[in-house]
């Protein structure tokens, strides 16, 4: 391991070694050479679908981010400008679509609140913040002077990083979540058979079943929240078990879906599924976990967790009718708090290695997780 005085991601050796001459590596992880540098520099600005992550030049011995040689810079900007005006080309387009969902919905039921909320969530999720994010990375491109370099180049390489670790539990996760899911939509019952079967139908401020706190984070009630949850678990799970270690991924999944049921239970009358709970526990890990190991991270991608966490109360203010915001909370403090008691404070740049105890807890709530996935389908294949 060389320069362990570094997190893993700022090290030289952080990505692959690089390949003779130049060229570049695509998002399928396939190497295109280059004749020169100039021919590199017009793949860049070429690229339509922002897939040149990282390059290789002679003068590195590994890859690097296209970020990191300056050369490459004034390319960069171009293809920025360019990315920008398709975000927001594209984000118009989706505003435009779900705004006139929102207007037929409303009319066409009678302004129902919790139909119209989910039309407007759509609306701002898919449409506006796309379309925002999308004027501010055209203000920034446009302003942005290539011989200055790139301001958060330490983000960018981390995010790069991040997203060429492998993750096997986290998408062992999403591939029973994902079964379950099929199994939902193809089999014998309706949506409302499978709450009653499998959901956590509450009574009295209590789960009707103590069981169902472990089978309703299984379920969904359409495509588009296992969407946003699918996505939310393979981007927060990627990052806890990449920092933290699989066993702290399992465990605080399953604490938080179960603690998150047990707020839902008492704080919202109606009954409800998702994992959200579980995904919500994660996100209040990392914040914590990497606040109190400053090192692993650079500040601009915990900010990013914060975005996250104040974008997820937003969207359950508007929502408040069919979120279930009690969830939401409790598996964020838990992940919380998990992560402050298990954790010490450290100015290590070192991420913590397993020890048998985090194996053997990691493992039973693997049990848990498997024992849960595999009753849900017996409850509603029925």
């Amino acid at each position: 391991m060389s320069e362990p005085h570094l997190p893993a991601w700022k090290r030289s050796d952080a990505f692959p070694p690089a390949s003779e001459g130049w060229g570049w590596v695509d998002r399928k992880g396939r190497r295109q050479s280059c004749s020169d540098l100039d021919a590199l520099a017009a793949a860049i600005i070429d690229d339509a679908g922002a897939r040149v992550d990282l390059v290789w030049t002679p003068e590195h011995s590994h890859l690097v981010l296209p970020e990191e040689i300056p050369a490459l810079l004034p390319a960069l900007k171009e293809a920025r400008v360019r990315w920008a005006e398709w975000e927001i080309q594209e984000g118009a387009r989706q505003m435009k679509w779900f705004g006139i969902l929102a207007v037929v919905l409303a009319v066409a039921t009678a302004m129902k609140p919790t139909t119209v909320g989910l039309a407007v969530i759509l609306f701002l999720m898919l449409g506006f913040f796309p379309w925002y994010q999308g004027r501010k990375r055209l203000r920034r491109a446009k302003a942005w002077k290539a011989e200055e370099g790139v301001g958060d180049l330490e983000g960018l390489r981390f995010e790069t990083w991040l997203m060429a670790q492998k993750a096997p539990v986290t998408h062992a996760m999403m591939a029973i979540i994902g079964v379950i899911a099929l199994v939902q939509w193809l089999g014998p019952q309706t949506l409302e058979e499978q709450v009653k079967s499998a959901g956590l139908v509450k009574v009295n401020g209590r789960a009707l079943d103590t069981w169902r706190l472990a089978t309703a984070p299984f379920l969904h009630g359409h495509p588009l929240h296992l969407f946003f949850n699918a996505s939310a678990l393979l981007y927060l799970g990627r990052r806890m078990e990449v920092l933290a270690r699989w066993p702290h991924l399992l465990l605080v999944f399953v604490l938080s879906a179960w603690v998150g049921g047990e707020c839902s239970a008492r704080w919202v009358a109606a009954s409800s599924l998702g994992a959200s709970g579980g995904l919500m526990g994660m996100l209040g890990f990392l914040m914590v976990y990497e606040a109190m190991h400053r090192r692993l991270v650079p500040e601009s991608s915990r900010r990013r967790l914060l975005a996250g966490l104040l974008l997820t109360i937003g969207i359950g203010v508007v929502g408040f009718r069919f979120i279930d915001n009690g969830a939401h909370g409790g598996g964020l403090v838990l992940g919380m708090a998990y992560a402050f008691a298990v954790f010490p404070s450290s100015v290590s740049a070192t991420r913590p290695k397993t020890t048998l105890p985090d194996r053997l807890a990691g493992a039973a709530a693997a049990g848990v997780f498997l024992w849960a996935a595999i009753f849900t389908l017996i409850k509603i294949s029925a």
